[in-house]
């Protein structure tokens, strides 16, 4: 087993979800399929539901700074009749479906995502094999034996996972320095290698370094 030496200055270890603590075809082929079918059933069920109309709300607001998109769906507001609710639902449905289909990652579009996922767990329609949802933030999909040790979460509010400004962010909000974080992640640094992930190349596997299981990792702590 290939173990992964923790620089002595690593104090916080911050995990990446899709990819990582997740596979990839769960997220593919599971989680983004069912949105977009039952979101039009979701907010038929919910749309009285304070919560919903946040997340509508949200959606419309990125509608209106996505106006200048090709393709970009509006979502008119609502004027609390049931046919106008019946048009705003169907164009939040299609609104979700196009930046689905772009593979967006915008806020209002993964807090609807969340709220739909732990509302499918919650009433059993859905199943993973390990998954939990924190009490801080029902968004976020967490492998079970690890629950118990994380100690927050961030998201897309924070910035995005590609820019380096959202680490300098985190650092900050945590009271560190980036230099004392150790992002696992499919994407850069120390890369996860788990079942349902696409495979790698000869040349990546040589170049990156590689853990298949977080026991992989030393902290020189703990010896």
């Amino acid at each position: 087993m290939v173990v992964l030496s923790v620089p002595a200055e690593v104090t916080v270890i911050l995990l990446d979800i899709e990819g990582t603590t997740t596979p990839i075809a769960f997220v593919k082929d599971i989680l983004f399929p069912y949105i977009k079918e039952n979101v039009k059933e979701y907010l038929q069920t919910h749309w009285g539901e304070e919560e919903c109309q946040q997340d509508v709300y949200l959606l419309r607001k990125q509608a209106e700074e996505d106006a200048h998109l090709d393709g970009a769906v509006p979502i008119p507001a609502a004027c609390g009749n049931g046919a106008d609710d019946l048009q705003v639902i169907q164009a939040v449905v299609d609104n979700v479906c196009w930046q689905m289909s772009l593979d967006r990652k915008t806020t209002a579009l993964k807090q609807l995502q969340g709220h739909m996922w732990r509302a499918a767990f919650t009433a059993g329609r859905m199943k993973a094999e390990y998954v939990a949802f924190t009490s801080l933030n029902p968004n976020m999909l967490f492998i079970s034996p690890l629950f118990s040790l994380i100690d927050g979460h961030f998201d897309t509010k924070i910035g995005h996972k590609v820019e380096s400004e959202s680490y300098r962010k985190i650092a900050d909000s945590i009271g560190c320095s980036p230099n004392n974080i150790l992002f696992l992640t499919d994407v850069t640094l120390a890369v996860v290698v788990r079942p349902g992930n696409a495979g790698l190349t000869d040349d990546e596997k040589t170049y990156y370094s590689l853990i298949t299981s977080f026991s992989e990792l030393y902290l020189p702590s703990s010896a």
